[in-house]
């Protein structure tokens, strides 16, 4: 049985890898942050759905700021892939805390390099680097793009690409950068302007809410299914050779066409519903990413299956079935309980 270790396993996409290495009968391994309130709430049906002794989870308390538990984890655990999903992910967010962004997104990188080299473990290093390295270069962007960072995250996320290269290059580890554009899903955190949109029009729809507050509309992203998105993490370490590899559609939309999309299936006008407040803008913007995964298509087989239209059916119908929950609670009088 292999073992896999995961940083950010509570999030969007560790929920999802965790689901698909669960389900090749892999024994899974998940790092998790200590707060004051539950946040397992995406892997929780794992416990539930997984009681076969050949495919465990395990879950640890940690941080990736401490070096010295990352590697005492790292050799009581020898797993045979380690897959780095954990960061301070939220670009606007790293304008207001760069230095802990950088702490952790960057450094945090390292540490893990750090503890795979001094134990000596033969695991394989899946590091997820991000489209927001590419910055204000012109689409579209593949691995031979020059990066051009336009925030903290970006530059946190351009340095641990690069410890990646050197450490696979120095030491001899099978590390990978997977270069992911933007994924999303029903599980995607509810400050990332996808979901915050489908949240909030399913709730001006059954009334609970009537306006939303959003940046810049004119941004175009390569949006993809964050579920497709995990094959192409596992496939990078299943190949012969580590390399680096970029993941996207090649379809780009703007953050307007998404709203308007999402507001006309549930008929709705966003322009009755949408404020435009300057705090939700990014001191310097991203205009357009739009990636070229020609590369990942050729030598992993891997291809997006999910289209830009059936995500947002996806993310409505999931948003309105919470949105409903909220509604009954509302009308019983319980408005400010929280749905899970």
């Amino acid at each position: 049985m292999k073992k896999a270790f995961i940083t950010g396993i509570t999030g969007q996409d560790g929920s999802y890898l965790a689901e698909l290495l669960l389900g090749k009968g892999y024994e899974v391994h998940g790092l998790i942050r200590r707060s004051s309130t539950f946040n397992t709430d995406r892997i929780d049906h794992l416990y539930r759905d997984y009681h076969d002794p050949d495919a465990r989870i395990y879950l640890y308390y940690g941080d990736l700021s401490v070096s010295g538990q990352l590697t005492d984890l790292m050799s009581a655990i020898r797993p045979d892939e380690i897959y780095h999903l954990g960061a301070q992910s939220h670009v606007r967010v790293s304008f207001d805390m760069p230095e802990y962004t950088g702490d952790v997104t960057a450094l945090g990188t390292l540490r893990i390099l750090e503890a795979i080299r001094k134990t000596g473990i033969h695991a394989k290093f899946y590091q997820a680097s991000s489209s927001e390295m590419y910055g204000s270069a012109p689409p579209p962007q593949n691995e031979l793009t020059p990066f051009q960072p336009r925030s903290p995250y970006a530059a946190a996320k351009v340095y641990s690409y690069h410890m990646v290269k050197n450490y696979r290059e120095a030491y001899g580890i099978f590390a990978c950068n997977g270069i992911l554009f933007n994924h999303e899903s029903p599980r995607r955190g509810e400050t990332f302007v996808t979901r915050k949109i489908t949240r909030a029009a399913t709730q001006i729809k059954l009334g609970l809410k009537d306006k939303l507050y959003l940046g810049n509309l004119e941004a175009k992203r390569d949006w993809g299914y964050a579920g497709d998105y995990v094959d192409a993490m596992w496939l990078m370490l299943q190949h012969d050779e580590p390399d680096d590899y970029v993941i996207a559609t090649g379809k780009t939309h703007s953050v307007r066409e998404f709203l308007e999309k999402v507001f006309q299936k549930l008929d709705l006008d966003y322009r009755n519903h949408v404020v435009i407040d300057p705090k939700y803008f990014r001191p310097t913007e991203v205009d357009i990413l739009q990636g070229d995964a020609s590369k990942a298509q050729e030598k992993l087989g891997w291809t997006s299956k999910v289209s830009f239209e059936q995500l947002i059916d996806m993310m409505i119908a999931a948003d309105m079935e919470l949105a409903k929950k909220e509604k009954t609670l509302r009308d019983a009088g319980y408005a400010h309980c929280e749905i899970r």
